[in-house]
């Protein structure tokens, strides 16, 4: 047993759990790939103010979950919490809006951190997989990034999710309704902290998830009724988009989400398998999160989710992922002479793009076996001296049980042309 266990929170990926995993990381991004959304990576820490001016010095994420450090410089550093103010952050360094081709399509796949009780679904260390369209305003760019993302779970066999949606308006119609919202939570029994953020960020009070605090918002003023016209027309156009495509989805008028920077629309995607932390993922657009921190004015849309999550409920559905087998071939030599030889034969082989593996260290026959049943190959090529004094391996089918003789020098060729 290690003197060191993986910290509070965080889990470690290690096979053949991780398949999943990887899978999962695959078939979210391959929509986007297929979309013209290109590959980012950023740093896993940035300048702590690029957090606090993008997602909102009131969220949790800043005042509560954030992991900061200084650095032996002075500066202040925090591991991102969340992706999309990294993506933008680097894709107005790179000057990316300055192409000529806008949107600007990115996905991105990493590691995130937040400091929160640990809970089923809910880790200090978790892994997403993102997508943001930066530079254009227009409902069908919206529309297209729900699509993707419902294509995506559908594409791994997941069935038992919705698509919650909202408008959250936009600059010209939220301050009435920030007004009239502030004045109705003033007047509830709400704890001091609860109504600190009544005047910073009321919409945050919506999110709140204590029962007894959902209990007073029941005749809240609701978001739709102060809507602006183009407001309107936009939501409007983004849920009839997704309708002629066939995508369902619930109209949900306290989805507000929990960072600062969302306008317009917003969605999440929740699984009503996965207990009180059923959301697995969700995003919206962010038309002014560019100007503050610090860049040109740049409509922008994106989502994120949860690969973690998205496993917990491919789980409770009891949905099992057709895997790549991590090993086709296991070669197995009795000898000095076999084990140069089949090494050989399994160099050749991977580079064919076979997956093959070898019986390493020298282990009998019995014990050889015994690995290439774990592996879980289709095939295991045995040879020992009086094999290859023959010119021949031994080939069994570990489906069926048979084995044959194979000329050692059609080896490869026959294995290729039996996997297909």
């Amino acid at each position: 047993m290690s003197t060191f266990q993986a910290p509070k929170g965080t889990y470690d990926l290690t096979p053949p759990r991780s398949a999943k995993f990887l899978a999962v990381r695959e078939a979210i991004s391959a929509p986007l790939r297929d979309s013209g959304y290109g590959y980012i990576e950023t740093p896993g820490f940035e300048n702590v103010e690029l957090f606090a001016r993008g997602v909102g010095e009131s969220t949790d994420i800043v005042t509560k979950e954030m992991y900061t450090l200084t650095t032996k410089g002075g500066d202040q550093l925090a591991l991102r919490p969340e992706g999309t103010a990294s993506v933008l952050r680097a894709a107005l360094e790179a000057n990316l809006h300055k192409a000529g081709n806008l949107p600007v399509k990115l996905w991105y796949s990493g590691s995130y951190y937040r400091y929160e009780r640990p809970q089923a679904g809910r880790y200090r260390h978790f892994s997403q997989v993102g997508a943001e369209a930066i530079g254009t305003e227009d409902p069908a760019l919206d529309a297209e990034l729900i699509i993707l993302a419902d294509q995506a779970y559908r594409s791994l066999g997941l069935r038992r999710f919705r698509i919650l949606l909202n408008s959250l308006g936009d600059k010209e119609c939220r301050p009435v309704y920030r007004e009239a919202l502030q004045s109705f939570l003033r007047d509830l029994d709400l704890d001091e902290e609860t109504r600190r953020r009544i005047e910073i960020n009321p919409l945050r009070v919506l999110d709140d998830k204590r029962a007894d605090v959902q209990k007073q918002l029941t005749d809240a003023p609701k978001l739709r009724d102060y809507l602006c016209d183009a407001c309107k027309a936009y939501h409007e156009e983004v849920r009839a988009l997704l309708t002629a495509a066939g995508v369902a989805f619930e109209d949900d008028e306290k989805l507000v989400r929990g960072l600062d920077y969302y306008t317009r629309t917003t969605f999440e995607f929740v699984h009503d398998g996965l207990g009180s932390q059923s959301a697995v993922g969700g995003g919206g657009r962010y038309d002014g999160l560019s100007e503050m921190i610090g860049g040109p004015e740049l409509p922008s849309v994106g989502w994120a989710l949860g690969v973690d999550r998205t496993v917990l409920a491919l789980e409770a559905e009891g949905v099992e992922l057709d895997l790549p087998a991590t090993t086709s071939v296991y070669a197995v030599p009795l000898g000095e002479e076999a084990r140069r030889v089949l090494f050989g034969v399994v160099t050749e082989l991977r580079r064919a793009g076979i997956a093959a593996d070898f019986a390493f260290g020298g282990r009998g026959l019995k014990g050889a076996m015994k690995s290439a049943n774990r592996s879980g190959a289709r095939y295991t090529l045995v040879a020992g001296e009086r094999d290859l004094a023959e010119g021949v391996v031994q080939l069994k089918d570990m489906e069926s049980g048979e084995q044959s003789a194979v000329p050692l020098s059609e080896a490869a060729a026959d294995l290729a042309k039996r996997l297909g």
